[in-house]
């Protein structure tokens, strides 16, 4: 299990498991409880490299980063070691 601490965003943790390179339960600490749970249910079984590709840069509103954005930096992370 991964855990990470966002910055810039409503959500402050995310923790989420990578098996065979897909992406298992995904889930968000705070922010937009609905919106949250939504990503991890379209995330669920998908690619670290196509999740990255898809949510890496998106923002929210004038902050400069999102909770899909920060996902993406930490499925990024966890996959560089």
């Amino acid at each position: 299990m991964y855990e990470f601490t966002t910055q810039g965003t409503c959500s402050s943790k995310i923790r989420f498991e990578i098996i065979d390179n897909k992406i298992h339960g995904v889930s968000f600490e705070n922010g937009c409880e609905g919106n949250l749970k939504a990503v991890g249910i379209l995330t669920e079984g998908m690619g670290t490299e196509d999740l990255v590709k898809k949510l890496k840069g998106l923002q929210c509103g004038t902050r400069g980063t999102s909770c899909a954005d920060q996902l993406a930096l930490a499925v990024e992370k966890a996959c560089k070691g």
